[in-house]
């Protein structure tokens, strides 16, 4: 074998500023296209994309000369700048500097393709996988709203 083969996929996730309500279904469908072109110019295949309004979910094999950390920064990067000047809107946007990285066998794939694919209705029905959820993505529940 002449040149590396290797199977790294990583199930990446990032949430919205303030974990805020940024990422509306308007302009979902842009900044996921802006995710999978970043992707394919890096070199990394886009597996699957999802999310909700306060975070996203990126499914991707990655090569091993790409860092995750690099990765996210240019996802992130790429996409709130797309959003903050090609697309109409009324608020500006911005991702949060943390994010999860969590490595995925081949033979869980399927299951995190479904996962991610499937984010909203998880969301809704609150079955949420510990594994492939993070605790840092949960909703952010309001300490007011307790008192009231």
């Amino acid at each position: 074998m002449r040149a590396p083969y290797t199977q790294i996929y990583t199930h990446l996730v990032w949430a919205t500023w303030d974990r805020l309500p940024l990422l509306r279904l308007d302009i979902r469908p842009q900044v996921y296209d802006c995710i999978q072109a970043e992707c394919t110019g890096l070199g990394v295949d886009l597996i699957a994309i999802g999310g909700i309004e306060d975070h996203v979910h990126v499914l991707a094999r990655t090569p091993p000369s790409i860092a995750v950390s690099y990765l996210v920064q240019q996802l992130k990067g790429v996409s709130s700048h797309m959003v903050n000047h090609e697309v109409p809107k009324d608020f500006p946007f911005k991702w949060q500097g943390a994010y999860g990285a969590f490595s995925v066998s081949k033979r869980l794939l399927p299951l995190a393709r479904n996962y991610i694919a499937h984010q909203e209705e998880h969301h809704r029905a609150g079955t949420l996988f510990g594994s492939l959820e993070p605790r840092s993505t949960a909703p952010r529940v309001d300490p007011s709203a307790a008192r009231r």
